[in-house]
């Protein structure tokens, strides 16, 4: 250029003609653009040469362009352009001597091959450096194209510290594969991108233990072993969207800026496999054999993907990605669907339990405990089990019975909140069935009072509450005092009416030894009878012995207070007036612990201590 515009006006006196000679024009067809792009030709001759290697096995150069030399890799890119614009010219010239057009043909090849390697020596290099977590993190502060890249003293030393090793990675890869395209050599480029890029996403995914299964290797596992399999694929598929997915979508979106259809293309290929490897495995788990214990692990795979459904849908957004998008849509509808099978198999397993042996004592039943820990946990999944059962409202054969549920129980518009209802009032049906199996009503009623409680303490105590509401907690706190009331009342009834209605009537000695003795027997049959029988919640414990004895302690205190003088000194008596009114409350309060027992008072201990007050 400077010898083009700044040449001496004056030629020098030996090769000048003469003032009145004239210089003949030059040709007209060898034109300033012409003599511009020879030039271009020349310059861009010169570096190629200097960089071109005659080794043509594939990338064992030892030296890197970009690496060594970082002013004349900017360099060597402006000559690739500049020497596409001039083989355009002369292409596009009348008057183009095909010598021109050969040369820089030969030279462009040799270009091309020189920045197929740099780009294999970046990727293969940098294969730390452009991981997905990084990219991630960098790709929005990426510089457009190494030639921004300035060559201060403060950049070198930042360069040396690592510190941006990725960005200029991604910067480098970028102007190459910009430079490579646009000379119409973008295929090279992209065939040692897909290959390299491809194994880092395999590989990262397989460390993670993703692996490709097929629905007979699936089916044929032993639960334990494919739960494990599932807890690999909860953990992969979160870092696997979020990081590494995502993290190749940005680079490959990024590197290959100047065409959408290789961005498209690289990325596909580049993720297609791992990605259907990844998303085939849930619709595997959903084709398995169902059953209830399934349902968790089946609940977190279609969380985990409905979590994840806006990043998936976003990175896999090119049509050629749109069978991974379906995979994902069909783990979704396949999965829901196994959801809504085994809730059905639950329900059904309820309402079959087989178990015709009443619980010891009265206590709370295994089926209560199992079921209201399963509905309980279920409650963990609410949103989850409304997207899945939103078009599936529950539809029974027979109305709900109104005893138990009703239109004011819960909100009807919550389909979930009715399920649950339903599964509840499943259970309690089941349950006064089991009670029918005890002998004894009072006991049967203390069953029905210790599994209800239960079944109300785990509601107030989770999630069930939001779902069930208080209208529904109130009616069965009711339930419960009502089965309470009912024990009481077929319990303790021979107790209470073994004492005059009016404790402090006269009465003959024959009359207030027969009280005595009627309730010395009943209060002992019944002892004898409760003494192994349980209430397993602490509050309903006590609320049911304080009841007993408000009822039975003032009434026997004044009867006994009435008649216990005036029975002193005759003989026998003490076997009959067994007991001080005083420790009726300790007897009262060894009761409804169980066969184990629980209060600190026996009955031998008791009655010695009653004798004893008694003389």
């Amino acid at each position: 250029m400077r010898n083009l515009f700044f040449r001496s006006a004056s030629p020098s006196p030996s090769n000048s003609p003469s003032r009145g000679s004239t210089i003949p024009p030059s040709s007209p067809r060898h034109s300033f653009s012409d003599s511009l792009m020879e030039e271009n030709i020349e310059i861009a001759q010169t570096l190629i040469t200097k960089w071109d290697s005659d080794d043509d096995s594939s990338y064992t150069v030892l030296t890197s362009l970009f690496r060594d030399d970082r002013s004349e890799a900017r360099l060597y890119l402006k000559c690739v352009r500049d020497l596409q614009s001039a083989m355009h010219h002369f292409v596009n010239s009348q008057d183009t001597s095909a010598e021109k057009l050969i040369t820089a043909q030969t030279l462009m090849q040799a270009a091309m091959k020189r920045l197929q390697k740099e780009f294999y020596l970046i990727l293969s290099d940098n294969r730390e450096n452009l991981d997905a977590e990084t990219v991630s993190s960098r790709a929005s502060t990426a510089r457009s194209s190494v030639s921004d890249l300035e060559s201060e003293s403060e950049e070198e030393s930042t360069l040396l510290d690592g510190e941006p090793i990725a960005t200029v990675a991604m910067e480098d890869l970028k102007s190459i594969a910009d430079c490579m395209i646009s000379a119409g050599y973008g295929k090279e480029c992209v065939k040692i991108y897909k290959i390299i890029r491809k194994s880092i996403i395999d590989e990262a995914l397989y460390h993670r233990g993703v692996e490709k299964l097929s629905l007979s290797q699936v089916q044929k596992m032993d639960w334990n072993v494919l739960e494990t399999k599932i807890k690999n694929w909860l953990n992969a598929v979160k870092v696997a969207v979020k990081t590494h997915f995502y993290g190749e979508r940005l680079l490959c979106d990024y590197v290959f800026s100047s065409s959408h259809s290789i961005r498209e293309s690289c990325f596909t290929e580049i993720s297609k496999e791992a990605a259907t490897t990844l998303f085939s495995f849930p619709e595997l788990v959903a084709k398995c054999k169902k059953s209830p214990e399934k349902m968790f692990r089946t609940l977190d795979l279609y969380q985990a993907i409905s979590d994840h459904w806006p990043e998936i849908e976003s990175i896999f957004s090119f049509e050629s990605t749109s069978a991974i998008r379906s995979l994902g849509v069909n783990s979704l509808i396949k999965l829901g669907e196994a959801v809504r099978t085994m809730l059905e198999d639950f329900e059904a397993a309820v309402q079959k339990d087989p178990s015709k042996i009443a619980v010891p004592a009265g206590g709370v039943h295994p089926l209560t405990r199992y079921v209201m820990n399963y509905i309980t946990f279920l409650t963990d999944y609410t949103e989850i089990l409304l997207d899945i059962f939103a078009d599936f409202p529950l539809t029974l054969q027979t109305p709900l019975p109104e005893a138990y549920f009703d239109c004011n129980d819960v909100d009807e518009s919550s389909p979930i909140s009715v399920r649950i209802a339903w599964l509840v009032l499943v259970l309690l049906c089941k349950l006064d069935g089991k009670a029918k199996l005890y002998k004894d009503v009072a006991l049967s009623y203390l069953f029905l009072a210790n599994n209800l409680q239960y079944v109300v303490a785990k509601v107030l105590n989770s999630n069930l509450k939001y779902l069930l509401g208080d209208y529904w907690i109130g009616k069965h706190e009711s339930k419960v005092k009502q089965y309470a009331g009912n024990y009481e009342r077929m319990g303790w009834s021979k107790v209470y009416a073994s004492l005059p209605e009016n404790p402090t009537a006269e009465i003959s000695s024959d009359q207030a030894k027969k009280f005595f003795q009627q309730f010395k027997a009943a209060f002992e049959e019944v002892y004898k009878k409760q003494s192994s029988w349980v209430v397993t919640d602490p509050k309903l414990r006590d609320e049911l012995k304080v009841s007993v004895a408000r009822k039975l302690v003032p009434v026997y205190q004044k009867f006994y207070e009435m008649h216990r003088v005036g029975l002193r000194r005759e003989c026998g008596v003490d076997s009959l007036v067994r007991y001080a009114p005083e420790n009726l409350d300790n007897y009262l309060s060894d009761l409804l612990y169980g066969a184990s027992g629980g209060g600190s008072i026996s009955l031998s201990s008791s009655t010695s201590s009653s004798k004893s007050h008694g003389h």
